[in-house]
């Protein structure tokens, strides 16, 4: 069965355009990748749990702010590695440079027996959707492309 994830998607409309905030992953092995690393804030689904009360609860994990508000489901994507993502876009502002993700531990360097801890988000940052489509992680990329044609119609 494949591992299901939950996420938002938050959107704004900021100086005549509409921008989407996406996260940089932390670690050691993201450190120098940009484009197609991006996602939007997400994480497991806890056995049991509401998927949309996963995506809030990944969402703060995250980016240590709270979101709120009307959530839009999109439709789930699959990313590589078969993990499926379930995702909502919900209108929302956080300054990005204000972000303060959990964090994880793994042993780094490789192999030296040291385990260092590195946040599970190292940055954020809002891109329109056409940067956003070169950021984000090919598996997500369908997210992107739905909001900004669900906006459109509006």
């Amino acid at each position: 069965m494949p591992t299901k994830s939950a996420g938002i998607l938050l959107h704004r409309w900021n100086a005549g355009r509409h921008e989407v905030l996406l996260v940089h992953p932390g670690g050691p092995f993201w450190q120098n990748k940009d484009n197609g690393v991006w996602s939007i804030p997400k994480g497991l689904i806890d056995d049991d749990e509401d998927p949309l009360t996963a995506a809030r609860r990944e969402f703060r994990e995250e980016t240590g702010f709270p979101v709120g508000g009307e959530a839009l489901p999109l439709t789930p994507c699959r990313q590589s590695g078969k993990k499926v993502v379930y995702a909502w876009a919900v209108e929302g502002s956080i300054d990005p440079s204000e972000i303060a993700s959990n964090t994880f531990y793994m042993e780094w360097p490789p192999h030296s027996g040291r385990t260092q801890e590195f946040p599970e988000v190292d940055r954020a940052a809002w891109f329109t959707f056409a940067d956003a489509q070169e950021k984000i992680l090919k598996g997500q990329l369908p997210l992107i492309i739905e909001l900004a044609s669900l906006l459109r119609a509006r």
